[in-house]
């Protein structure tokens, strides 16, 4: 019987964990995470060991549970504040359940697993190191008062050796469940995040651009309001790429990225659509002023030191501006009026802004 609800009490843990993992999977808990996140985290953890001691086995005055293994979980990914919290919680709940010894040597024993767990936390041990020795801590502490509070050996003989077993395996297996969980998230997130962020320059890639600029002519077409379009493309950039190689090549796209993104405000979307062409989408912008922000951009651009093999580069833009309703009357058409402008100002002459409809096509 002890055995078959210590294993029930592995499986709500396992539960507790990933419904765990779930809360936490937009931002996990870490060491560096803010107060107020190690406070509500360490709230949940609390209420997870409450939850395992209401389905916890009792012999006589003694709850037997694995409760400790969240604040195990906690010291070790949030250190003391959380897994203080929750034990403090997890204290309080066991008074709900009488106050006699059992219960004092139950804090009791709960502090010294908390405080364990803190300190091995800290040790520069593998993580299965720390987590066998937190384990065996908590175990060899439970075993001393169970061996103080229970009267009849045959029961400490059944006890003991199976609440260590289920111990270590409930370590274990909570440990291998979050790391999996963690594992299986951040993947998620990267390939979520490879799917709209540029790889190289940390911009919008060209699907997420199209999706936002979608957004965007709906928005803007509903509330009439302006929006323009910079498209921007390196000169040259071919010669840089078989001259320096690709490598320097990238390092110069990821550095002009950076310039886009200082020239811009932080509302305006700025994208790679795609080798060495880049756009500015900026909202409720009139055409003078994405005029200004587009000399800004050529500007710094030229006059910035790029390197390449310890050679300064000397490299330029061009720049296609389109603007909904100054320049086009569709929002939808600014791409196709701003990608005109931008191969009138490369043949002509290349380093400078061109306006869309406001030059003669040869």
């Amino acid at each position: 019987m002890i055995i078959k609800e210590l294993f029930s009490n592995l499986a709500i843990l396992v539960s507790l964990l990933f419904l765990y993992s779930q809360i936490t999977k937009q931002k996990p808990l870490n060491r560096q995470s803010s107060l107020n996140r190690k406070i509500a985290i360490g709230i949940v953890g609390g209420i997870f060991g409450n939850i395992l001691m209401h389905y916890s086995i009792h012999i006589g005055d003694i709850i037997i549970d694995l409760r400790h293994i969240p604040i195990m979980i906690l010291a070790f990914y949030g250190g003391a504040i959380p897994a203080f919290i929750s034990m403090l919680l997890i204290i309080i709940g066991r008074l709900f359940y009488g106050i006699n010894l059992a219960s004092f040597l139950a804090i009791a024993l709960i502090f010294s697993s908390t405080i364990g767990a803190v300190w091995f936390s800290c040790f520069t041990l593998s993580t299965k190191n720390k987590i066998i020795l937190t384990l065996s801590w908590n175990n060899f502490v439970f075993t001393i008062f169970a061996i103080y509070l229970i009267n009849d050996w045959n029961i400490p003989l059944v006890l003991i050796p199976t609440y260590c077993i289920i111990s270590y395996l409930g370590g274990f297996i909570g440990f291998y469940v979050i790391n999996h969980l963690r594992s299986i998230q951040l993947l998620f997130e990267k390939y979520r995040n490879e799917s709209t962020i540029d790889g190289l320059t940390g911009l919008n890639n060209y699907r997420n651009f199209d999706k936002l600029f979608n957004s965007l002519i709906n928005q803007v077409t509903v509330k009439e309001e302006k929006l323009s379009l910079l498209y921007i493309d390196i000169d040259f950039f071919k010669k840089i790429n078989d001259r320096y190689g690709h490598l320097k090549g990238d390092e110069i796209l990821k550095s002009l990225g950076e310039i886009l993104q200082k020239c811009t405000k932080s509302y305006d979307v700025v994208s790679r659509n795609g080798g060495e062409e880049f756009t500015v989408l900026l909202l409720d912008c009139p055409l003078e002023k994405a005029k200004e922000m587009a000399e800004n951009i050529r500007k710094t651009v030229e006059e910035f030191p790029f390197y390449a093999l310890e050679e300064k580069i000397h490299l330029t833009v061009s720049i296609g501006i389109a603007c909904y309703n100054e320049t086009t009357l569709k929002a939808i058409d600014i791409i196709d009026d701003a990608d005109r402008a931008l191969y009138y100002a490369k043949n002509s002459g290349r380093n400078k802004v061109c306006i869309a409809n406001q030059f003669t096509e040869k």
